[in-house]
């Protein structure tokens, strides 16, 4: 869901569109072509053991970001994600295992003011922790529909990848998380109560200098709002009424109704399994017994941005490319192929839009201000994930994972045994039902052998 401020979607806590410039711009580097498959990326770094002179404090782990000259050259290998599973969101944010959720694509009215219907909307904003419940209750239905395993290196909501996947160009990145590792996968979470702290600190921002400066509460909604005049609950056709179109632009917003998709993707060697939002489909999706099942789903993502000036200068370009990485990054992880960008004026007026092709946009910034690099990301991604799965090792236990603004060095420690309800109960119950079943079935092989072989002998006796 497309934001223009600040804001922390609680399904996959990534922060989302961001008209803050204050960043200042990365150092040059030399420019990669994007073009190549390749894996190429440098070993793990060593863990950084923090000494420990005070006991019992738990030994603190570092990966810095610097220098990125460590994951330059051509990407490590990718799989392209694709969908094993989906869930909703109904308008009272009730969890519904099936496509309710599925929103339509259709360009809005240009001259839109986005805000229009700020006193009515329905923000919903997460009270309690929600972990990764509604992504693992997801995955024990598809399960049991189809008897397969669903399995990852990694699993986690898009957003926290998304935060990893951004940080060596974000100067102002900063995340807390938790993880846990049973049997040979490691569940990632956002740390809800420092995003609560966040949250409450942001509550009562500073007063801009300049009165006419919106709201952050207010540049949040236009996000929301353009997907509002954007999206139809039904494909657009020839039946469609234009009644029904222009209704949007008056409609109340709310971002209570979701949809979800999980997809299974690999970065380097690492295997995840993602969920994250999905704002709607350009088309309806490809069905299972069409000639190309496997074709890319045509999800659209959201965006809003303040329109560049006619002769825009080198600062609104680069502003406006910095927010390009997180456009791509969210798309590119959950396999969105397409952006679409709603340009407003600073009151907030639609003044135009622009789609872009998710796998396009690293080398327009590579030809414009070249202020990042996707296979810098990519390659610090791959490396990252590979030195986690190192440090967190082997058993149970709970890992804080963070990052300070202009920090440059992500710190991990242990901070607990368990799981710390980072996965439910109800998975811990499904994932010892897999044991015993696969236990039964590894008894049962041998028995089902020796009987194919006794068959066999009794024909050739019979046949005798």
């Amino acid at each position: 869901m497309p934001v223009d401020g600040q804001h922390d979607n609680h399904l996959s806590g990534e922060q989302r569109n961001n008209d803050d410039d204050t960043a200042p711009p990365p150092s040059k580097r030399r420019r990669v072509d994007n073009t190549h498959t390749s894996p190429s990326i440098p070993s793990p770094p060593r863990p950084i053991l923090v000494p420990d002179t005070q006991q019992p404090q738990p030994q603190v782990f570092q990966f810095p970001i610097q220098p990125l000259s460590r994951f330059h050259g051509t990407s490590a290998s990718i799989k392209r994600p694709r969908e094993v599973a989906h869930f909703s969101y109904d308008s009272d944010h009730n969890y519904k295992y099936d496509d309710s959720g599925i929103s339509y694509y259709h360009p809005p009215a240009l001259g839109t003011d986005l805000c229009e219907g700020f006193d009515t909307f329905r923000h919903y904003e997460d009270t309690s922790d929600p972990h990764l419940d509604s992504l693992l209750k997801t995955l024990i239905h598809k399960e049991k529909e189809t008897g397969e395993q669903i399995t990852g290196d990694f699993v986690t909501w898009r957003g926290m990848m998304t935060k990893i996947m951004t940080a060596p160009y974000d100067m102002f990145a900063s995340f807390t998380m938790r993880a846990t590792r049973i049997n040979n996968t490691i569940y990632l979470e956002e740390d809800f109560a420092s995003k609560s702290a966040d949250r409450a600190s942001e509550a009562d921002p500073p007063r801009p200098s300049n009165p006419h400066t919106p709201s952050r509460e207010m540049m949040t909604y236009w996000g929301y709002k353009f997907e509002t005049i954007s999206m139809l609950p039904h494909p657009v056709n020839h039946a469609t009424s234009p009644s029904v179109l222009a209704a949007r632009t008056t409609a109340q917003v709310s971002n209570h109704a979701q949809h979800c998709s999980i997809v299974k993707t690999a970065i380097g060697s690492h295997s995840l399994l993602l969920g994250g939002e999905v704002d709607g489909l350009s088309r309806p999706k490809p069905s299972s017994n069409s000639s190309s099942p496997d074709a890319p789903i045509p999800w659209v993502e959201l965006k809003t941005s303040e329109i560049l000036p006619r002769n825009p200068r080198h600062h609104d370009i680069l502003k406006f490319e910095r927010k390009l990485l997180k456009f791509w990054a969210q798309s590119f992880l959950l396999g969105v192929p397409e952006v679409v960008v709603g340009f407003r004026s600073k009151g907030g007026v639609l003044q135009a839009v622009e789609r872009y092709e998710t796998g396009r946009i690293p080398g327009m910034v590579r030809r414009g201000t070249a202020c990042w690099d996707g296979n810098v990301c990519i390659n610090f991604t791959a490396t990252f994930l590979g030195w986690l799965r190192g440090v967190v090792g082997e058993g149970e236990g709970v890992w804080n994972l963070e990052l300070r603004k202009r920090g440059g060095v992500v710190e991990v420690r242990k901070v607990g045994e368990g799981t710390g309800g980072i996965v439910s109960q109800e998975w811990l119950e499904w994932l010892r039902a897999r044991e015993r079943k696969g236990e039964s079935e590894k008894a049962e092989a041998p028995k089902e052998e020796k009987q194919k072989v006794d068959e066999k002998t009794d024909e050739k006796r019979t046949a005798i």
